[in-house]
């Protein structure tokens, strides 16, 4: 075990090692609430499980021997999953000191998630894409904290707010906005006095919210960046406000400046259930193609981290404010979207106590879901459909995950076949941490040639290729699955045999996938599409993506 190389005590000082671990396995804990929106019993996903923390980071950074070293420790002290919610740079896995520490627990059976990183909306921005990782997407959750916009013209547009002002809900306003000034930063009271301002936000919502209230405005509309699009990510301002999604503030701005007498109402409804869409992935949250190792689909799948209610330390700013030990706040990011998952693991591991972590990571990612909540295809922070680039295998579905018919599985000699493929003997020796590790007497594989539950097949100048699968059966004894391809035109897919068969438990059936392009030359774009083993009870759903690498 590496020794850490920082001095402080073990205290979460800023609030982000208390959230995420009450949301893994956080106890039930009734009336928590954040100044009372979201308000019930919380708990977290697997609120039975016993908590072990490690810090490992500080305000200076992640230190190489301090993950690692919290790593060891946790794989000492025998836990069954491990929760990394630290995300950073694409880093060949041979020279990441967390996909090596990482490597160690799942060699003790331990599952380990990990956060995708927030690095989106752009492509090849993941971190932590070791196939041994469960690499974790953000998206949104079914619940605003709703401030809705209603302009002089009837429009509305439903906004969000963690300052909720009843007294001025509705009262009818001047609404002022100047396309020289969007950010706000010059404003004076001649312009907004007694007025409501809408504003592209300057450096924090916060920070926006006090130019206007010291120019003597009334309240404040703020205004997502393009890049957020329809997220809407939750502050408080301690000011009459609301935050509209980008699509949203240019239609105010418009009519702002249009209008002969532009008026407006904020009308403050308190938490909202059941909104939609949802969920949809999250701007911030990194995308592939996975840059060390494209022949695996990263990320592996979504879970909710936009707007996460959870625990927070009384005495850390941000929190609600409550001295009672019931002081909650908002956050968001993939750091939040990874406990989600880990609890689902915790769950998983408890019911099947005998799966690999990679069989748990196959219950999750088949079981996941590529529709939102009112049966479309789940969509990005610009309403369009998210591809498996920005969701991973869909958005996680616990229950499902519980109970998956079949699942595709890897054992650490897998594994070590792997990195021994694509590092060879010094690469191989620093991840397995083994100096006797000899690539030379094992069979070497490709990364296609790894059993992952996702799928890339990359044919070549017109011609078809194939990968390999295997599936094992954890459903009834006696089952029978018939394939279902849903792919686009560009590309055909044949899968042999087109029906898999099983009469006992754990029996094992391989089959082959074989695509090809349909269109003349290599085309500009990767092609996606659904593998399925359809069964009379189970779905098991696989992306597959026909890839140009």
């Amino acid at each position: 075990m590496l020794d850490g190389s920082s001095p402080d005590p073990p205290i979460d000082t800023d609030g982000h090692g208390t959230h995420t671990a009450s949301t893994a396995a956080g106890n039930f804990l009734p009336n928590a609430s954040y100044y009372g929106l979201a308000g019930g019993t919380a708990a977290g996903i697997a609120p039975h499980a016993h908590l072990a923390i490690y810090k490992v980071c500080t305000s200076a950074g992640c230190s190489i021997s301090d993950v690692l070293a919290g790593i060891d420790a946790a794989v000492g002290d025998g836990v069954d999953v491990i929760s990394i919610s630290i995300g950073g740079f694409s880093t060949p896995f041979d020279k990441d000191p967390l996909a090596i520490g990482a490597f160690g627990a799942v060699t003790k059976g331990i599952f380990v998630s990990c956060a995708a990183g927030n690095s989106g909306p752009v492509e090849r921005t993941l971190s932590n894409e070791a196939p041994w990782l469960l690499t974790v997407a953000a998206s949104t959750v079914d619940r605003s904290q709703r401030a809705t916009v209603k302009l002089g013209d009837g429009q509305k547009f439903n906004g969000e707010s963690l300052d909720q002002y009843p007294t001025s809900s509705g009262s009818l306003l001047t609404l002022f906005h100047t396309d020289s000034d969007s950010y706000c930063k010059s404003l004076n009271s001649s312009q907004v006095e007694g007025k409501v301002v809408a504003c592209s936000v300057y450096r924090t919502p916060s920070y926006t919210a006090n130019l206007v209230k010291a120019a003597g405005g009334v309240g404040v509309i703020l205004i997502s960046t393009i890049i957020e699009g329809g997220i809407i990510l939750d502050s408080r301002c301690n000011f009459p406000a609301t935050k509209v999604s980008n699509e949203d503030g240019a239609r105010i701005t418009a009519y702002a400046t249009s209008a002969t007498k532009p008026t407006v109402s904020i009308t403050y409804d308190g938490t909202v259930i059941g909104t939609s869409p949802a969920p949809v992935v999250a701007f911030f949250s990194s995308r592939g193609p996975s840059t060390n190792g494209p022949g695996i689909l990263k990320p592996d799948v979504s879970g909710p981290g936009v707007n996460i209610l959870a625990a927070w330390p009384s005495d850390v700013e941000g929190g609600d404010g409550r001295m009672d030990g019931k002081t909650f706040n908002f956050d968001s990011g993939t750091s939040m979207a990874t406990p989600h998952l880990s609890g689902v693991a915790a769950l998983l591991k408890s019911l099947h106590p005998g799966w690999s972590p990679a069989a748990i990571k196959s219950a999750i990612m088949t079981a996941s879901d590529d529709k939102d909540r009112d049966g479309n295809q789940i969509m990005d922070q610009q309403h369009t459909t998210a591809g498996f680039f920005a969701m991973g295998a869909g958005h996680v579905n616990p229950s499902k995950a519980a109970d998956p018919g079949l699942v595709y599985d890897l054992g650490i000699d897998d594994y070590i076949a792997y990195v021994c493929g694509k590092f060879g003997n010094t690469g191989a020796r620093v991840i397995v941490r083994d100096t006797t590790v000899d690539c030379g007497k094992i069979n070497n594989i490709t990364e296609s040639e790894l059993n992952y539950p996702s799928i890339v097949v990359a044919p070549k100048n017109g011609t078809a290729a194939t990968v390999k699968r295997t599936v094992t059966n954890v459903g009834q004894a006696n089952s029978r699955y018939t394939v279902d391809v849903e792919v686009p035109t560009t590309v055909s897919v044949t899968v042999s045999p087109p029906s898999l068969s099983f009469s006992e438990v754990n029996q094992k059936k391989s089959f082959l996938v074989t695509a090809k392009w349909t269109t003349a030359g290599l085309p500009t774009r990767n092609a996606e599409a659904n593998l399925k083993w359809v069964s009379d009870t189970r779905v098991v759903r696989s992306p597959l993506v026909v890839s140009i690498l």
